[in-house]
């Protein structure tokens, strides 16, 4: 009946409806092919908010529900969250030379070299832990200066530190938050912060929150990077950091707080 009203044949519909199914079918399979690509390109790190917003950078129309429900299809789950223990040494540190939390917790800032906020937390190998000191911008979440070592000492980062100051040159003024650690509050550190007439900041006592920002920068490298992988030297360890930081978190990686801009597209944009 259909047909004669529309005065096609039943062999011109039935056509039609075919060719309708295999476009959509071959949507389908390009869109799944792309998400895979993207999935992989960024191993396994980025979930369905990250990866529309690649496809729409791409000009590709679809909607984040999709990409969602095509991914669970495709059985692709991004890199799960874990917990991780608080590794300073606060108790170790001079009570005296604890400084005031000036931060406090306002993580908000409008430029560049603010606030940079730095911590350390540690990594197996099959040598060894090692351990990983950085400091962070806090207006683009960029990492400014970072240092791998073996042990954990002052000079840990008073590398890290060093590298930031050396690369950024900051202006005086600029506030450095921390937490209680001994290797903040060690000579040569503070002695560091005040030939660069640099302000200390420093968290309350057992208050991971009061330093969230960097927290949740070494769970995402732990959960996009190390979780599942077996490193098996130390050498191997520092390669994927640089990997992981330099040439892909401060360059590539959408951060949620940015406007799903990395943090090198984010200090550009506010340039």
């Amino acid at each position: 009946m259909m047909c004669k009203v529309l005065e096609v044949s039943e062999q011109g519909y039935y056509q039609w409806r075919k060719i309708k199914r295999d476009l959509k079918a071959k949507r389908k399979k390009n869109l799944c092919a792309l998400i895979r690509r993207i999935f992989y390109e960024h191993k396994r790190r980025y979930g369905s908010p990250r990866i529309f917003r690649e496809l729409k950078k791409l000009k590709v129309k679809c909607s984040e529900n999709r990409v969602a429900w095509l991914m669970q299809e495709m059985g692709l789950h991004a890199k799960g969250a874990r917990k991780f223990r608080v590794t300073t040494d606060s108790w170790r540190s001079n009570k005296k030379r604890i400084a005031a939390n000036i931060l406090a917790r306002k993580f908000n800032v409008r430029g560049p070299n603010q606030v940079w906020c730095g911590d350390i937390t540690y990594i197996w190998t099959g040598e060894g832990y090692m351990y990983l000191a950085v400091f962070m911008d806090l207006f683009s979440r960029k990492v400014v200066g970072w240092s791998l070592g073996i042990r954990l000492t002052a000079s840990l980062v008073l590398q890290a530190l060093k590298q930031a100051i050396l690369i950024r040159n900051p202006p005086p003024g600029l506030l450095i938050h921390t937490d209680r650690g001994s290797q903040y509050t060690s000579d040569d550190f503070i002695a560091l912060a005040e030939n660069e007439r640099l302000i200390l900041s420093m968290s309350r006592k057992g208050n991971c929150w009061d330093n969230a920002v960097v927290e949740s920068f070494f769970a995402s490298l732990k959960r996009e990077l190390i979780k599942g992988e077996k490193i098996h030297t130390r050498r191997e360890l520092q390669i994927m950091i640089v990997n992981y930081i330099d040439r892909y978190y401060n360059t590539s990686r959408m951060h949620s707080s940015l406007d799903y801009l990395s943090p090198l597209e984010y200090e550009r944009r506010a340039a």
